[in-house]
């Protein structure tokens, strides 16, 4: 059965990212697949094109997904990208398709979740409270208070060693007004950004941070977003510090929120050794794929 190939518009596309589209259809017009590029120009992505292609289950093996993977390297290419990166989950369809594509593993992510239910607020409690000598704890909504906005992006780069494997992402390089504008895009989608740091006591420096996002209903599970202690601070507990206090901040003043999501690369072992000690759980690995163009 033939499929034919329509090139959508992205109606969200912004300053600095955008979406290539495409739905696929068989002769009867009805949709079985659907593939979307996503292009930056921000400088540390600038290389990459980020691959989302799905096809119905009932229509695979039909070359349905490589008429979508050929139409959207052929568009990375003609945006000067030099690496396309995809992401299917482990031992799943998407995985082989991939490999048998000539596209290669580079990455590993494992998805974890903590329900809140489980937590216990008393060692939560003990653990924020433990003395961390020479530091201490701050915390703030959406966008970091003018007092602390400079000393919040000079700690930003603690994330700039986390394991990134071949995927050609550069490290991000954070400004005042793209601390901002992050801040304002999930305000903007009706969420809550909780962010807790460490301050040094000595010079007032912000050492650490971790970020969460909760939905705006107070419901379903919260994300966890970046999480980076600098690295002369490290060894000292600062991260399972920030992450206590966190996961007790959600769970009182979010009832009802059931859990708490994070992603960590699979060979970030003290991260995930955080994770662990407070409850969060494996549920899916997702490996991410590149074809060099």
């Amino acid at each position: 059965m033939p499929i034919s190939l329509t090139a959508l518009t992205d109606p969200a596309a912004g300053p600095a990212r955008r979406r290539a589209a495409w739905l696929a259809a068989d002769d009867d017009g009805v949709p079985v697949g659907s593939a979307f590029l996503t292009l930056s120009d921000r400088e540390e992505r600038r290389r990459v094109a980020e691959l989302e292609l799905t096809v119905h289950p009932a229509e695979r093996r039909r070359g349905t997904g490589t008429l979508l993977l050929e139409a959207a390297i052929g568009a990375a290419r003609a945006e000067g990208r030099g690496i396309l990166l995809a992401v299917a989950g482990e031992g799943g369809p998407g995985e082989a398709f991939l490999a048998a594509r000539g596209l290669r593993r580079v990455l590993v992510l494992v998805e974890a979740r903590l329900p809140l239910a489980a937590a216990d607020d008393g060692r939560l409690t003990a653990l924020v409270e433990r003395p961390h000598p020479g530091y201490r704890l701050v915390d703030w909504d959406g966008t970091a208070p003018d007092g602390l906005l400079e000393r919040y992006l000079a700690a930003r780069p603690a994330m700039d060693d986390m394991p990134l494997g071949d995927t050609g992402h550069g490290a991000v390089r954070w400004t005042p007004d793209r601390l901002r504008a992050a801040a304002e895009a999930v305000a903007a989608r009706g969420d809550l950004l909780h962010t807790v740091a460490v301050v040094s006591e000595d010079d007032g420096a912000v050492v650490g941070f971790t970020e969460l996002v909760v939905p705006g209903g107070g419901t379903g599970d919260g994300q966890h977003y970046g999480t980076g202690v600098l690295p002369a601070h490290r060894g000292r507990g600062l991260a399972g510090w920030m992450k206590a206090a966190s996961v007790r901040t959600a769970r009182r003043r979010h009832p009802a929120l059931a859990g708490l999501l994070t992603d960590t690369a699979e060979e970030n072992a003290p991260m995930r050794r955080v994770n662990e000690a407070f409850g969060y759980r494996p549920t899916r690995r997702l490996c991410h794929y590149r074809l060099d163009l």
